[in-house]
């Protein structure tokens, strides 16, 4: 009996443990959001699109789901050259969790600086949020998967119930 109830956890350990991967795979993972910051700051296009799979899915903070790489490069190049022709990213906290050995979610905080509104109107408050980030290995290489991002605000308490 007492095996039994062992058992599942057990499985549990092993499955955890398959899923954990090396030092290196989490700095991987990690300079991977860095590198974002690097080519977003550099504008360019080119370097940032490849961060990304030719079957990416990305949200962006507007909520525009983009689902592939060209389309990402494509539109995402035209607002490099208007609204965020100005504009710096800063990553903050990572967070990575890996799923299976070639598969991770990063939590990736951020905040920018210089962009427009998407109608070109100016804005002086820098913008943070939270991009939630599914990345993978193939052929050696960590590539984003799924990736979505979203506008935050410090979090306060709900109101009180009446």
């Amino acid at each position: 009996m007492k095996r039994a109830l062992l058992l599942p956890l057990v499985v549990a350990s092993v499955c955890r443990a398959a899923a954990a991967q090396s030092p290196a795979d989490e700095a991987a993972v990690r300079a991977l959001q860095q590198q974002q910051a690097n080519a977003w700051n550099a504008h360019d296009i080119d370097a940032y699109a490849g961060l990304f799979a030719e079957d990416a899915h990305v949200i962006n903070v507007l909520g525009w789901h983009w689902q592939s790489r060209a389309e990402l490069k494509a539109k995402l190049g035209q607002a490099f050259a208007s609204v965020f022709a100005r504009s710096r990213l800063t990553i903050g906290q990572v967070d990575v969790a890996f799923l299976a050995p070639d598969i991770a979610v990063a939590h990736v905080g951020w905040s920018m600086t210089g962009a427009l509104s998407p109608t070109g109107a100016e804005s002086d408050t820098p913008e943070a949020g939270i991009q939630t980030v599914v990345v993978t290995r193939r052929g050696g290489a960590w590539r984003i998967v799924d990736f979505q991002n979203t506008n935050s605000q410090p979090e306060r308490a709900f109101p009180s119930p009446k």
